[in-house]
């Protein structure tokens, strides 16, 4: 018989329903009894594809000593923290101020009323390597709150006042004698955008690509911020920064180099060795980096990794109703990386005495290993002075590899495959349709451009009720109240779908979305964005955390979004409220300007002078051709702080756009492209290619 987690949706607490720990899922049933009981409460936040989370449920959460200690002394919830990010955020930064760290599976201990007093993250089964161990922890923390009542309430106290203090330190104000007072706010002058690319590129790998040591993460989020910062400065330093980045990351173990996408992050310097769990974040994310470095650069290897990638997503995350699920495990068969590691004869005993040896050159398939006896597939050498060495032409041996991998993907697809989590998030989905269609519309993928509008539609039908948004979609059931990021992704995903189809209904849902934003998540008092919606349960504070991690931040999502429409709309009070936003978190960037990567991007689009292009031309039916023709000229550019409006001739849109006022087809409907730069606009073309070279006419030259 399973524990009360065995009602649950999340694929994460359904993994701990077996425990014979007596689980909570969090909610005012796991309060009660702590406060009824007089019991600290044991918090313990993971994810389903979280790799040291399932380590302590095998060595801690399923062993029946444990279990009965934990059983006795504490009311015992778990919170699947991509369903709950508010409460993971909250608990998060209580730790990181207790021990210094952080990470998942986090374990914090709680009085009843929810305050931390004590935590960490993994806890071994025994002491190890200077860790107490599990046991211990627990005996040691109920013996505090038991013994130690009053340093525990004065310490959860003092944690709550640091909390507090730590959400609102953005607030633009300067210190004046007797006080402060509100500052300014001055937009992008409060970021120094070229001295922010330079302190992140002092951390930069100048070997391997990326920023620092090992354990190495892609950062896609600084990279999108250095690939604006190079289109707007032509800087030469940043690009190649980022190129070599990118393509050392696509020669790594970090990729799947079978079935197409990225791992989460590498444990070593130099991308081979991965931790080999799949997020659909961080693939939506790298696709966007691949995207837009071959459109600022016109190098086809990176176009080819973004398709990869991308294709990686239809066909195994995609869900039948067209939503992209979250993720895949690193464990399977009990182990990490099972189902992609190889041994040497494995590959000979499939390609052959021939094509064997060839590939497990290319690959370093060696009989001997390159990871605890197994092999990780990786590129370690240049693939032109591979084909040299082989005595082939460059295209010949990308071809024949391309056959040699589909064979051997085809025998590893009958492993047992990694678990999939598969709900569907809001603001995950929001990043994957966002780059799907950007990249529909610059590669001519018209399958990437209808998987994007079909996931839209879904998350509309689905999750958007009204002007609310809910996170979670889980077969049929529907969860958890929308935070920011979901409605500040699905904007931003929304307002691309309108730049590359043209199709009004997705500009008003985008607007719908912005309004919710400004109503239900800011803080007139304070002039902030919160995480979480003002009517929210209440958590110990109000969760709010303007920095990015692996993926944007809420704040930096919905600064863009409201920079992006308010453009596009003319919206004022949107534009003002982001320049507020972006002076907020100034002397943030100034200090670690590698955690604000997706704000400075939107202070890159309010620092740039206009670049508006409206298109009017057919959706459907004849004409379409010249439309679409129009659409690729523009989207294939790297054109990031561009702002583009269109409507079919003759229709009147469903938001009112300043863009597309007093504008209409040629000729008899014919498509036509109105070009604006700088509050000039120019006479409407009818040719895609002379639009293409208006264009260029104010940018970075291609390198």
């Amino acid at each position: 018989m399973g524990n009360r987690l065995s009602h649950e949706t999340s694929p994460y607490l359904l993994q701990h329903q077996d425990n014979p720990v007596d689980w909570f899922p969090w909610g005012d049933e796991a309060f009660r009894k702590a406060r009824d009981q007089d019991l600290p409460i044991l918090l313990s936040i993971g994810y389903s594809s979280c790799h040291w989370c399932h380590v302590m449920e095998r060595e801690s959460f399923q062993d029946p000593n444990v279990a009965r200690i934990m059983n006795e002394g504490f009311v015992n919830v778990k919170v699947d923290r991509e369903e709950r990010p508010d409460v993971d955020s909250v608990y998060m930064r209580a730790v990181q101020a207790m021990t210094g760290q952080g990470g998942w599976p986090l374990t914090a201990f709680l009085t009843p009323d929810g305050v931390p007093f004590y935590g960490g993250t993994y806890f071994p089964p025994e002491p190890l390597h200077g860790l107490p161990s599990f046991p211990q922890v627990l005996e040691a923390a109920s013996r505090a709150y038991r013994n130690r009542r009053g340093e525990v309430e004065k310490a959860g106290e003092e944690m709550v006042e640091l909390l507090e203090r730590a959400s609102r330190s953005g607030r633009a104000r300067r210190t004046v004698e007797g006080g402060e007072e509100p500052r300014e706010a001055d937009g992008p002058d409060a970021l120094d955008l070229d001295a922010a690319a330079s302190g992140v590129l002092s951390h930069l790998d100048p070997v391997n690509g990326g920023f620092g040591s090992a354990p190495k993460f892609p950062q896609p989020v600084t990279l999108t911020f250095l690939l604006r910062r190079f289109r707007a400065t032509g800087r030469r330093e940043i690009l190649d920064a980022v190129l070599l980045t990118l393509r050392k990351m696509a020669g790594g173990g970090i990729r799947d180099h079978l079935g197409g996408g990225f791992h989460r992050y590498s444990v070593d310097a130099g991308w081979r060795v991965p931790h080999f769990e799949k997020m659909l974040y961080d693939n939506a994310l790298l696709a966007q980096c691949y995207l837009d470095g071959y459109r600022a650069s016109g190098a086809e290897d990176l176009r080819a990794v973004a398709e990869e990638t991308l294709d990686y997503l239809l066909t195994d995350l995609r869900s039948p109703e067209g939503g992209f699920y979250s993720a895949r495990d690193a464990d399977s068969e009990g182990e990490e990386g099972t189902f992609y590691v190889w041994a040497a004869d494995e590959v000979d005993e499939v390609l052959g005495d021939e094509d064997g040896p060839l590939f497990r050159r290319v690959y370093d398939v060696s009989p001997g290993g390159n990871w605890e006896g197994k092999n990780i597939l990786h590129l370690p050498h240049d693939p032109a002075a591979l084909a040299r060495q082989e005595g082939m032409e460059e295209a010949h041996l990308q071809e024949k590899l391309e056959t040699l991998r589909r064979r051997l993907r085809e025998l590893r697809s009958r492993r047992e495959p990694p678990f999939r989590d598969e709900k569907i998030l809001a603001s995950w989905n929001g990043l994957a349709i966002r780059v799907l269609a950007e990249a529909g519309a610059a590669l001519q993928r018209d399958d990437y451009l209808e998987a994007a509008e079909r996931a839209a539609r879904l998350l509309l039908d689905r999750l958007k009720d009204g002007a609310r948004l809910h996170r979670v979609l889980k077969g049929d059931i529907v969860r958890v109240d929308g935070f920011l990021e979901d409605y500040a992704a699905l904007g931003n995903a929304l307002v691309s779908l309108h730049e590359t189809t043209l199709a009004g209904e997705w500009l008003q849902e985008a607007l719908s979305l912005a309004e919710a934003i400004v109503d239900r998540f800011l803080d007139p008092e304070e002039g902030l964005l919160f995480d979480a919606p003002m009517d929210r349960e209440a958590l110990i504070v109000r969760p709010r955390d303007p920095t990015d991690t692996a993926t944007p931040s809420g704040n930096s999502l919905a600064t863009e979004l409201l920079l992006r429409l308010g453009r596009t709309l003319d919206r004022e009070d949107f534009s003002q409220l982001a320049r507020t936003l972006l002076a907020t978190e100034g002397e943030g960037v100034r200090r670690a300007p590698h955690g604000f990567g997706w704000l400075l991007s939107a202070g890159e689009l309010e620092a740039a002078p206009p670049l508006e292009v409206a298109v009017v031309g057919p959706r459907d039916g004849p004409g379409t051709e010249l439309t679409e023709a129009f659409l690729h000229e523009i989207h294939r550019r790297f054109l990031p702080t561009k702002v583009v409006a269109g409507k079919a001739p003759g229709e009147d849109p469903p938001v009112p756009t300043p863009l597309l006022e007093g504008r209409d087809g040629v000729d008899g409907g014919a498509a036509a492209a109105y070009l604006c730069r700088g509050y000039t606009c120019q006479a409407p073309t009818t040719s895609p290619a002379e639009l293409g070279k208006e264009l260029d006419g104010g940018s970075t030259e291609a390198v």
